[in-house]
């Protein structure tokens, strides 16, 4: 396992280099250059698929949790940072939440900016939420399932 990054990653590890030999698999996901490097690079190597850009839909009522904070439940849900896992591939990813709380709305946001100033890929996700990142108020749960 080598943990590398960015297309020129893909290219070393498809024909191997001094310090990274060849491999037999490239898995994992990217933004557009990476996508394409993986795209370039199939049939030298084996790969997972060519993805991107990121993206996610959450649709969640008011039991959803923001961010977990409390007594683990059987099916935890973690929605700024399910959220943000998309969001930090690419400028270009989408992370959209169609809710039915106002409540949770607004704890998602906060927690999203909370979460936001602290990482690493803190630009990259600003540009995708910025671009391509919404919050969408909806009546009902039927509502949210038929948003296009």
């Amino acid at each position: 396992i080598y943990k590398v990054g960015g297309a020129q990653a893909i290219a070393a590890m498809a024909f191997g280099t001094q310090s990274i030999p060849k491999v037999d698999k490239i898995t994992g996901p990217g933004n557009i250059f990476v996508a394409l490097a993986k795209k370039a690079c199939f049939g030298y190597v084996s790969i997972d698929s060519i993805a991107g850009p990121s993206e996610i839909l959450v649709i969640a009522d008011e039991t959803a949790n923001p961010r977990y904070v409390g007594e683990e439940t059987a099916t935890p849900r973690y929605v700024a940072a399910d959220l943000l896992s998309q969001a930090e591939h690419d400028e270009l990813a989408s992370a959209i939440l169609i809710t039915t709380s106002k409540t949770l709305a607004d704890q998602v946001s906060v927690e999203v900016d909370r979460f936001v100033a602290n990482l690493s890929r803190r630009e990259i996700i600003e540009k995708s939420l910025n671009n391509y990142g919404y919050i969408l108020l909806v009546d009902s749960l039927d509502e949210a399932a038929d948003c296009q």
